[in-house]
C-alpha cells in the first residue's frame, strides 16, 4: 500500500483513535470515580490537538473510533457490549469496533511446584483467563487505511502501547501529524515519536461527565 504525502492545509482534519481499555483503565488508576463524557471526548481532543499542531488553523473534527473487547461468557460483559453497540456507537461521530476476548491457551502455574491449576477449588471453574486479541492490529490497520483514503490529515492516538511507534513514524514520513493522547510517564516511547502529545490526566476535566 502506498500512502501519498499529504500537505497540511486549513482546516486541520483530525480523527481520533481510542484504545478503550487502555484509556479507561489509565483513567481509573488516576481517579476511580471518573466518568467520561464520550459525546464531547472526540471534539475536545481534536481541538486540543489542533492547538498544538497549528494554532492558527481551524479544526474539522472527522470522528472518533473506539476499539474495545468483551468476554461473551460474562454476564457483566453482555451489559458492556449492549452499551457499546446501543449507546456509544449511536453517538454522533462515534464509531465502535468490538472484538471478543479469547480464552488463554495456558493455565496458571503454582509458583512452588509449577503444576498447572486447571480448575478452581471453590467453584470448579476454568482457571484460564481471557485476553484481548486483534485490537491493536485493527487500530493500526484502520489508521493507515484511512490515511491512505485521505480520511484525515492529523490523528490523535489514545494508547500507551509502544507497538504503535512504527505506525506513528510511518504516517509522519507522509506528512500526517500524529498526536499522542498520553498518560505520562506511560507510553513515553510513543510520545517521543509523535508530533506532540496531550497530557490527558491534566486535561481530563475537559471531557468529564458530571
Amino acid at each position: 500500500m502506498t500512502v501519498e504525502p499529504i500537505t497540511l492545509s486549513s482546516p486541520l482534519r483530525i480523527r481520533i483513535f481510542v484504545d478503550f481499555w487502555n484509556f479507561s483503565l489509565s483513567l481509573q488508576r488516576i481517579d476511580p470515580a471518573f466518568k467520561v463524557n464520550w459525546q464531547i471526548l472526540g471534539p475536545f481532543l481534536a481541538k486540543e490537538a489542533g492547538a498544538i499542531i497549528d494554532g492558527s488553523s481551524s479544526v474539522t473534527y472527522e470522528g472518533v473510533h473506539v476499539y474495545g473487547s468483551y468476554d461473551p461468557n460474562k454476564s457483566k460483559d453482555s451489559k458492556l457490549k449492549n452499551w457499546f453497540t446501543n449507546t456509544l456507537d449511536k453517538m454522533a461521530g462515534v464509531s465502535v469496533i468490538l472484538q471478543e476476548r479469547q480464552r488463554k491457551r495456558g493455565y496458571p502455574r503454582c509458583p512452588t511446584c509449577q503444576a498447572e491449576a486447571k480448575i478452581c477449588a471453590e467453584c470448579d471453574g476454568d482457571m484460564r483467563g481471557t485476553e484481548e486479541k486483534g485490537v491493536d492490529t485493527r487500530i493500526a490497520t484502520d489508521i493507515v487505511s484511512l490515511a491512505w483514503a485521505n480520511g484525515f490529515n492529523c490523528a490523535v492516538l489514545v494508547s500507551s502501547d509502544r507497538d504503535f511507534v512504527p505506525v506513528a513514524e510511518f504516517l509522519q514520513t507522509k506528512g500526517i501529524k500524529v498526536v499522542h493522547g498520553a498518560f505520562p510517564p506511560s507510553g513515553s516511547a510513543l510520545s517521543q515519536k509523535c508530533w506532540g502529545h496531550l497530557n490527558l490526566p491534566k486535561m481530563r476535566n475537559g471531557f468529564q461527565r458530571i
